[in-house]
């Protein structure tokens, strides 16, 4: 929970919250921060590990949008992708 809190702070994932005031975390944010976990773990430090979870999702994204504007092409133009 503390950890939880710390990359909240460091704005890394913004949890809901309950009506009673609990927080609450979607599947991808629990992902999120297990993979912040794991960079602290092997003794990144905590901002930096926020920094690096960001940049690895940004390319994540930045792929599966490369790969479906490549499909899209490879659609439209089947005689160039041969």
């Amino acid at each position: 929970q503390g950890f939880l809190r710390a990359i909240g702070e460091a704005r890394l994932i913004t949890p809901l919250r309950s009506e009673g005031g609990h927080r609450r975390y979607s599947r991808y944010q629990l992902r999120v921060a297990a993979r912040a976990r794991e960079l602290v773990d092997q003794g990144t430090p905590i901002e930096a590990a926020c920094r690096i979870v960001i940049l690895e999702d940004q390319l994540e994204e930045a792929q599966r949008i490369n790969a479906e504007h490549r499909r899209a092409a490879e659609s439209a133009n089947p005689t160039a992708a041969a």
